[in-house]
């Protein structure tokens, strides 16, 4: 009478069935999996002549044109805030009409060529800067403009002579022999990436 009513559970204690040695769910050792290898990749670097340096410098003032503009506006921006709100407005301003420009030129459809051609964007944007810096000086903030330029302009130069890099590579691909040598592979597929 005392088993009347209870139920016996089977024993939860079961022995290991797992091998001694290391193996995955597909019965493959560990061991044979290559591991990847981190690899800190630094794109600075110190040119080797005052050739690399222009060849730098000119190539990198391309490509982060509008990066180093932004900072360069940020730092003239913030220096203003305090005590030039005119020029601060007239800087405002003549970003706008640089952004429409912009906008109005990449929204022109394709047929519009000629027109592409016979307004160049480097001059328009050239001659909205000189028209921002004349509005900056006729409102008395050219000294916070070459203070800015001052210290915003050396910074610029310094990263356009040190980076190296336009794109980041994660691994070698062994060469053709199989040896030591390889070439880098980037991170984004040109091919297969969207533009």
């Amino acid at each position: 009478m005392a088993g009347h009513g209870t139920i016996q559970r089977p024993s939860t204690m079961s022995t290991p069935t797992t091998p001694t040695d290391p193996e995955d769910s597909t019965g493959k050792n560990r061991d044979d999996f290559e591991r990847p290898e981190f690899r800190l990749v630094c794109p600075f670097s110190i040119p080797s002549s005052t050739e690399a340096a222009s060849l730098r410098i000119i190539r990198n003032l391309g490509h982060f044109a509008l990066y180093y503009t932004h900072f360069v506006w940020i730092v003239l921006f913030i220096a203003l805030i305090p005590e030039r709100k005119v020029s601060l407005i007239y800087l405002v301003i003549m970003t706008y009409v640089a952004s429409l420009y912009l906008l109005l030129l990449r929204a022109l459809p394709p047929n519009f060529y000629s027109l592409h051609k016979i307004i160049y964007k480097s001059i328009v944007l050239g001659l909205i800067a000189v028209a921002t810096m004349v509005e900056l000086i006729v409102t008395e903030a050219g000294l916070h403009l070459v203070i800015t330029l001052a210290a915003t302009v050396p910074i610029v130069l310094i990263h356009a002579v040190l980076w190296v890099r336009e794109d980041f590579c994660v691994e070698e691909r062994t060469g053709g022999g199989g040896g030591g040598g390889g070439e880098l592979v980037p991170l984004v597929d040109v091919s297969t990436a969207m533009v």
